[in-house]
C-alpha cells in the first residue's frame, strides 16, 4: 500500500465570507476579487504550484442585504472552475451545486462537460440547500423539509451516477476505414422512475479519465453524515478541536463501514484558517488583529440569522437571555446548526450578546504559530486521525504566501505532503478508484436487489 499523505485544499471567498465581512479593506484583494477571473487564477495557480489537491469554489443561491460580501456577488462556479480549468494543469476543481433547485439530467451533463474540459479534475460539493429563502428564487412557495431534502439528494445521485455511466468503454469507436462511429450496444439507456425523477437517458456525453466526478458532501446532521456515508468520496466538515476532529472522523468512517464501504475511500477534509508569524505570540497577534478588523459585534448580529432562516437578531435586546424562539425559524434552514446554537444558550443561561460573541470566538483556528508550530499541529491532527487533510481558507494573501512558502515546505520535507503531483486527475490526488460504470439499467439494479 502506498503510505498515507495529507491533502489539501484552497477555498478563495475573494471580498469576504462568513465572519469576514470587512476583508475586502485588505488592499492585497482586489475590491471585485469574487468577480475577477484574473484573481482567482492567480490563487488557484499559486495553489497549483504548490501541489495542493484542489480548489473548492462555495456556493449558495440566495442572499439578504446581512450577506457577507463576496455572497452577494460572485461567480457561479462550474462557470468559473471551467474558466480555471484551461489556465491550470492538475489541480482539482470542486464546486458546490445543490440537489434542491437542479434536474440531475443537466447537472450531470455540465459535470460531465467540466470533467471532460479539465481531463478528469472535476468535483461535485453535493448539498440540499440550507437557506430556506431560496425556494422562493425557483417558482417554489417553500424550502423541503429536512426528511425530503435528503431523500431527493440520495435519488438525485443516484440517477446522476446512472447517466455518468451511459457509455462503456469503446462504445465510441470513431473507425473512418469502417465508416462506425457508434457501437450502439455499448450505450445503455437508464429509465430511471422514482419518487422525484423520471429520466429516460442516456446522457449526451461521454465517460472522462477519472471515470465521474469525485463526490463531496458537507452536511452534519444525521441524515446528512448518513449521506456522506452512503455516497460521498470526500466529506468537508468544520472541527475546533483535535477532539471534536477525531469524533467526527470515527463517527463517519463508522457510518461508512455499516454500509460496507471501505472507511479508506472517504477522504475526510476539514476547513481552517491559518495564521502564520514568525513567532507563535506574533501569529496570536495576527489573528486578533484579523478577527477585530473583518467583522464587528452588529456586523456578527446580523450575520448571525443565517442558519435561523436568515431571522433579524437585531431586533432582541443583546444583553438579554438568549430567544430561544427563534429556533422555529430553522426548521427549513440550517437546523443542526441552529440547534447546536440554541442548546449551548440555553445550557450556559447565555445572553444574545454572549451567544454571538461565543460563536465569533468559535471561529478561531487551532493552526496559529510559527510556521514550524503550525506543521506539528497539522501533523499532529493527521497522524491523531482527526483529518486526512485540510481545505485552507484563503482569508488575507499575505498569509495565503506564508502558508504555501513556509509551512508546506515543512510537511513536505517531513514526508506528510506530496514533493510532486503523482497522478493527473482529482481521485488520483485523492488516491480514490476509478468508479466501475453500471452496465444496467436503474430498473434491472432494482430487481437485482
Amino acid at each position: 500500500m502506498s503510505k498515507r499523505q495529507l491533502k489539501l485544499g484552497l477555498v478563495p471567498t475573494g471580498v469576504g465570507g462568513p465572519g469576514d465581512s470587512n476583508r475586502w479593506l485588505d488592499t492585497d484583494i482586489p475590491l471585485d476579487a469574487s468577480v475577477n477571473i484574473d484573481w482567482y487564477i492567480h490563487v488557484v495557480r499559486q495553489a497549483e504550484a504548490a501541489k495542493f489537491d484542489l480548489v473548492f469554489i462555495v456556493d449558495s443561491q440566495f442572499i439578504t442585504a446581512n450577506s457577507p460580501p463576496h455572497y452577494l456577488n460572485r461567480l457561479e462556479p462550474l462557470t468559473l472552475l471551467s474558466a480555471l480549468a484551461v489556465a491550470t494543469k492538475k489541480i482539482g476543481l470542486v464546486g458546490t451545486l445543490t440537489t434542491s433547485y437542479n434536474d440531475p439530467f443537466n447537472l450531470a451533463r455540465r459535470f460531465a462537460s467540466l470533467d471532460l474540459i479539465s481531463k478528469g479534475r472535476a468535483g461535485w460539493n453535493v448539498v440540499t440547500s440550507g437557506d430556506a429563502g431560496t425556494a422562493g428564487n425557483f417558482s417554489q412557495p417553500e424550502h423541503f423539509d429536512y426528511d425530503t431534502r435528503y431523500r431527493r439528494a440520495v435519488e438525485f445521485l443516484d440517477v446522476a451516477r446512472g447517466l455518468w455511466s451511459s457509455w462503456e468503454e469503446g462504445a465510441l469507436v470513431r473507425d473512418r476505414a469502417t465508416g462506425q462511429f457508434l457501437d450502439a450496444a455499448k450505450l445503455h439507456r437508464l429509465d430511471h422512475a422514482g419518487e422525484f425523477f423520471q429520466v429516460v437517458g442516456p446522457l449526451n456525453i461521454q465517460r472522462s479519465p477519472q471515470g465521474e466526478p469525485v463526490i463531496f458532501q458537507a452536511g452534519d446532521s444525521d441524515q446528512g453524515r448518513d449521506l456522506g456515508a452512503t455516497v460521498a468520496d470526500a466529506i468537508f466538515t468544520h472541527a475546533a478541536t483535535i477532539e471534536q476532529g477525531q469524533a467526527f472522523y470515527a463517527d463517519l468512517k463508522g457510518r461508512a463501514v455499516r454500509q460496507g464501504r471501505d472507511p479508506d475511500q472517504i477522504v475526510i477534509l476539514p476547513g481552517f484558517s491559518v495564521y502564520v508569524g514568525e513567532t507563535d505570540e506574533q501569529a496570536k497577534d495576527i489573528e486578533r488583529h484579523y478577527r477585530t478588523l473583518d467583522q464587528s459585534f452588529d456586523q456578527a448580529l446580523a450575520e448571525f440569522g443565517r442558519p435561523f432562516g436568515w431571522h433579524d437578531f437585531r431586533q432582541y435586546d443583546p444583553d438579554a437571555p438568549f430567544p430561544v424562539a427563534a429556533l422555529e425559524h430553522a426548521k427549513s434552514s440550517f437546523y443542526t446548526h441552529a440547534k447546536r446554537v440554541t442548546d449551548l444558550a440555553v445550557a450556559e443561561g447565555l445572553t444574545l450578546r454572549q451567544t454571538v460573541e461565543g460563536a465569533r470566538a468559535g471561529r478561531g483556528s487551532p493552526f496559529v504559530g510559527s510556521a514550524e508550530t503550525v506543521a506539528n499541529e497539522i501533523q499532529r491532527w493527521f497522524e491523531g486521525r482527526a483529518l486526512d487533510g485540510l481545505n485552507v481558507h484563503l482569508g488575507h494573501p499575505s498569509q495565503f504566501d506564508r502558508f504555501v512558502g513556509e509551512i508546506v515546505p515543512i510537511l513536505q520535507e517531513r514526508g506528510l505532503f506530496r514533493q510532486d503531483y503523482e497522478a493527473d486527475t482529482l481521485r488520483g490526488h485523492l488516491g480514490l478508484p476509478i468508479p466501475a460504470g453500471r452496465r444496467t439499467t436503474a430498473t434491472d439494479r432494482r430487481n437485482a436487489a
